[in-house]
């Protein structure tokens, strides 16, 4: 990992990336009064978080639940944006959570929820400490410019997770498509992630593309998939293929990578040539949660510089709180110099906003990529 960065150009590129992303999304399109989950006295009680895997260290759950009083139900079931959906669709249209608090989901996903109802505005009283130590690129997204109801848990890189020892010279996207690489490519069921790289791999920019581009590169993953190039489509469990040796390459997210060296150091993530893919992952916090005002404390917990500071040295993804990167170098940190987790405007200056598929397309383009990874065409 190259380790050449610094605050302000973690500020520059993440600027871009948010203002990019709220300007994909649009805003409003919400009827109705909005729900506001307001904050009641001192936290205490129990307290349901809905997470992706690998974002947490061991430390921090058993140190704020001594701290606070709050006993802590960290559950890592979001896989994959549309799958946490689906699972508590029902739930939420019905003003429910399922117990739930706080869910981590990725900027698109939190603006389709809050536009259908199923997300609080948060109390501002409430979480202004954590708002507080919010780096300044990120304060202020179009899709959410007050942060009326979103507070970024980590950004991070879709691009090419490797096991170098089988597939040493891999530096592209067109890679997974190589035949001495078939049946061992894991690609990812979030449409915004891979068909993007795909999109890139075919000398198209995914910021600029129309109806027509999407769906040809949902054609070249179709044409994988029925010569068995790819080995499957994943959320999250993609690590897993990895880590059996079953899978040679996966798209997949920075952080993971670094999880998995832990237990072989040849698996290492790869910017591909054509640049990478950038986003951002939420806290929010859904209607019918039992506990707001232990949410706001924890968030306020986790936005402590010192606090996310032994996040960031664990899961090594580019962290939303400002001052970090001194406590980490302090610590003599790598993470300090991490491009995953401060990157420099050099390391993504190919890489994109996780965009979105053209308006005039977009149910059709879900459509074919959903019937696809589905194994329905």
């Amino acid at each position: 990992m190259r380790r050449t960065m610094t605050v302000a150009l973690v500020g520059l590129v993440l600027s871009f990336v948010l203002a990019a992303c709220g300007s994909d999304l649009g805003g409003g399109g919400r009827d109705g009064e909005v729900e506001t989950a307001e904050a009641e006295g001192e936290a205490g009680g129990d307290l349901f978080v809905s997470n992706w895997p690998f974002y947490i260290d061991k430390e921090t759950l058993p140190t704020f639940e001594d701290e606070s009083g709050v006993s802590v139900t960290y559950r890592e079931d979001v896989d994959d944006n549309n799958v946490i959906f689906t699972k508590l669709q029902p739930l939420l249209q019905d003003g429910e959570s399922g117990g739930r608090d706080i869910i981590v989901v990725t900027d698109w996903m939190a603006k389709k929820m809050y536009d259908l109802g199923y997300l609080q505005e948060f109390d501002q009283e409430a979480v202004a400490p954590a708002k507080e130590n919010l780096t300044e690129s990120l304060q202020s997204p179009n899709f959410d410019p007050e942060r009326a109801y979103s507070l970024p848990w980590q950004s991070g890189l879709t691009g090419l997770v490797v096991n170098t020892a089988e597939a040493p010279d891999v530096d592209s996207i067109s890679d997974i498509f190589d035949p001495k690489y078939k049946g061992r490519v894991t690609v990812l069921t979030e449409l915004r992630d891979t068909v993007p790289l795909v999109m890139k791999s075919m000398g198209v920019d995914p910021t600029d593309a129309t109806g027509e581009d999407w769906m040809a590169a949902i054609d070249k993953l179709r044409e994988a998939v029925d010569s068995g190039q790819l080995r499957d489509f994943t959320g999250n469990s993609y690590t897993n293929s990895l880590a059996r040796g079953d899978a040679a390459i996966a798209i997949g997210w920075s952080g993971d990578a670094v999880q998995l060296q832990a237990d072989d150091p040849d698996i290492e993530f790869v910017n591909p040539e054509e640049g990478c893919i950038l986003w951002s992952d939420n806290m929010v916090i859904p209607v019918g949660a039992p506990n707001p005002t232990a949410a706001y404390e924890f968030m306020n917990y986790v936005y402590e510089p010192q606090n996310q500071a032994q996040i960031a040295d664990y899961n090594f993804y580019v962290t939303p709180v400002a001052g970090v990167q001194e406590i980490l170098d302090s610590q003599g940190s790598e993470a300090a110099g991490s491009e995953l987790v401060f990157p420099s405007e050099d390391y993504t200056a190919d890489c994109v906003t996780q965009p979105e598929p053209p308006e005039d397309a977009a149910e059709e383009i879900e459509q074919e990529f959903q019937s696809l990874i589905t194994g329905g065409g």
